[in-house]
């Protein structure tokens, strides 16, 4: 591998967190490895370090030295040949080689071997878990499509972005959907009743709007375990099956998808002081937040907490649970792993992102 080749995966660590996140975005891979100004191998860090120490702290400022695995698993070049045993052994997915002097000058990325059961234990994690579709609104914001269509039968590619929200979970084990529906809601049962699926879908019909919450209180059967809500319009690039988990294990009762959201201020930003004196300038600033995805998981017995018959959002749920300091929590992922396509441009971008352009 050239040293060019190299860049996507190293990372300084006096780096930030943000930084860290756009760069693994970059390169597809979960990983970086982490080096000193000398290209020296001193520390590893995967998306999974990441997000548990946002889960942990909520700070995105920190720097990738209070993160990293200072003890990297590597091999020297004079070893490249018994790679693959290695990271067998030791469940690796890629292994740096390293010079003598500790430089790295390669990175081996394993092919093959654990697909299948790694793709077996994705299809069995949600199993049994039902999924609530929020399919009802009106998607002013995509007019003039959405006079002819509903937003969940808005096509990305030549596929309904519904259609592509159920394929995702059901890649996952998930068999069991209900969609709220009520804007032009017969053309999305027909569509669904034509396909020949392996899944069901329930639809909950609304005689009037009652928000990402309210539509809740119409689902008859009883729902015995956490469940995900999700809008109809986002699609989340992530592990369905580690965000279901974190939600049993983290104790929370509401748990939200966050997803990073990096804003640039196209100005150059003045800090001042006191009687107007300028202390400095910071040209064009990049501010990140989280942001909501539009994706929960929601313990059942919720549904009692949500005022029947009336118009209620899932905002409107999370204050409530939170003035009553009940446990609501977040499941942070990067910025480009959130695909929402609730404007032009955003549908645009999720075309990109999916590589739907040429079909």
């Amino acid at each position: 591998m050239k040293t060019e080749q190299l860049i996507p995966f190293l990372i300084s660590a006096e780096s930030s967190v943000v930084e860290a996140m756009q760069k693994i975005d970059s390169n597809a891979q979960g990983i970086l490895f982490v080096k000193n100004d000398g290209r020296r191998l001193i520390g590893v860090i995967t998306d999974g370090d990441i997000r548990r120490w946002l889960i942990r702290t909520g700070e995105l400022q920190g720097s990738v030295r209070q993160i990293m695995n200072p003890s990297p698993k590597a091999i020297y070049q004079k070893e490249i040949g018994s790679a693959g045993e290695y990271m067998r052994k030791h469940s690796l997915t890629a292994l740096p080689v390293i010079s003598t002097e500790n430089i790295i000058t390669d990175i081996i990325f394993r092919k093959g071997g654990g697909e299948r059961t790694a793709c077996t234990e994705r299809k069995k994690a949600l199993s049994g878990v039902p999924v609530v579709i929020m399919a009802g609104g009106k998607g002013t914001r995509l007019y003039p499509y959405t006079k002819i269509l509903p937003k969940p039968l808005i096509p990305i590619g030549d596929i309904p972005i519904m259609e592509r929200i159920i394929n995702r979970f059901y890649d996952f084990g998930v068999t069991d959907f209900y969609a709220t529906v009520n804007y032009r809601k017969s053309m999305i049962r027909s569509y669904f009743s034509d396909l020949a699926a392996d899944y069901t879908i329930w639809y909950v019909e609304e005689d009037k709007p009652l928000g990402t919450a309210g539509s809740l209180g119409l689902i008859r059967e009883e729902l015995w375990g956490p469940y995900i809500v999700t809008n109809c319009d986002i699609l989340i690039h992530a592990d369905y099956g580690d965000i279901y988990r974190y939600h049993g294990e983290s104790g929370n009762e509401l748990t939200i998808v966050t997803a990073l959201k990096n804003i640039v201020v196209p100005y150059g930003v003045i800090h001042s002081r006191e009687n107007g004196a300028i202390e400095s300038m910071e040209e064009k600033p990049k501010l990140s937040y989280f942001v909501n995805t539009g994706m929960y998981i929601l313990n059942p017995e919720l549904r009692r907490d949500i005022p029947p018959d009336t118009f209620f959002h899932m905002t409107d749920l999370m204050n409530l649970l939170l003035k009553q300091n009940r446990k609501v929590g977040m499941y942070p992922i990067s910025e480009d792993s959130f695909l929402d396509m609730g404007e032009f441009e955003e549908m645009r971008r999720m075309e990109e992102k999916l590589n739907l352009k040429s079909e």
